[in-house]
């Protein structure tokens, strides 16, 4: 097959990683900095062009859009899957991933476990919003995005206040979300093709707050349960993703309540922990697809 990486570089450690299963699979791979594709539409020579030249349209592409360039990387998907590219996965699946509120929202209305969650672009009642998720420390979350600078820990009335204030007068919508205090655990599990193939519990440093919010966290791989099992794939179903990790906390008697999916999954820090070769996974996916799709 030949596959297309769309990465800013291909020495980013997960880039790298699809690059030598892709590799040793005998695919040819070509790695494109998203923000370096143009788009032509109209009559005249519709497609997509990389420096300066018309680019042929791959078998698969496997996107690793930066939530910098999401909007523009985005597009160049979209603009792949309609030249016939088979896509792991859709600019569709990723932009609702990436909107904390509206993930949330097809994941309550399926009956998936999710922290109770509070979505308004203006604070009236700023009392009946801290109560209505369980008191402080609450965890705030921007609707632009879910990466790990968009989230926001206020351990106290006072720093919660002063940071509405400020991300609401920058004119940004805001995810107020219950701070899970009695969780037993934070596992990521990471699924490919809607098959949950190994999960990992995060350890934080010492004098951290939230596991969620934690750098450099000890990761240390954990069973994959029959609950974690049926929540991930759920979950990843449900957002349409084929490649993501669903990240869960766990409950008494292990019952998971999921916080977050992420369509990007960093791959070399899970593959050190669990043992699994989720590189290769990823491209066995593909390679089914494509056999779905090419039957001859």
């Amino acid at each position: 097959m030949k596959i297309v990486l769309l990465s800013r570089s291909r020495s980013i450690p997960s880039t790298r990683r699809l690059i030598e299963a892709a590799k040793a699979r005998d695919h040819f791979v070509k790695v494109l900095n998203p923000v370096q594709v143009s788009v032509r539409l109209g009559r005249k020579k519709p497609g997509l062009v990389f420096r300066q030249k018309q680019l042929r349209m791959p078998d698969v592409v496997i996107p690793r859009i930066a939530s910098s360039i999401a909007s523009y990387g985005l597009s160049i998907v979209d603009q792949f899957q309609a030249h016939g590219a088979i896509v792991l996965n859709s600019a569709r699946a990723i932009g609702l991933s990436r909107n904390p509120a509206r993930c949330l929202q097809r994941l309550a209305s399926a009956g998936l476990d999710i922290p109770a969650t509070v979505m308004s672009r203006e604070v009236g009642d700023l009392q009946a919003m801290v109560d209505e998720v369980g008191g402080v420390p609450v965890l705030v979350k921007l609707l632009a995005g879910s990466e790990r600078r968009g989230v926001m820990l206020c351990e106290s009335r006072q720093s919660l206040e002063a940071a509405l204030e400020a991300v609401l007068g920058l004119g940004h919508n805001i995810v107020m979300q219950e701070y899970v205090k009695k969780a037993q655990r934070d596992v990521r599990v990471f699924v490919v093709g809607g098959v949950a193939m190994a999960a990992a519990s995060r350890i934080p440093r010492a004098g951290r707050l939230s596991r969620t919010l934690s750098r450099n966290a000890r990761i240390e791989p954990t069973e994959v349960t029959a609950p974690l099992r049926e929540a991930a794939e759920a979950a990843a179903r449900l957002m349409e993703l084929e490649v993501c990790a669903v990240d869960v906390l766990e409950l008494g008697q292990g019952k998971p309540r999921i916080f977050e999916v992420n369509a990007s999954p960093s791959l070399p820090e899970m593959e050190a922990a669990t043992g699994v070769d989720l590189a290769t996974a990823i491209i066995i996916r593909a390679e089914v697809m494509y056999r779905e799709l090419h039957p001859a």
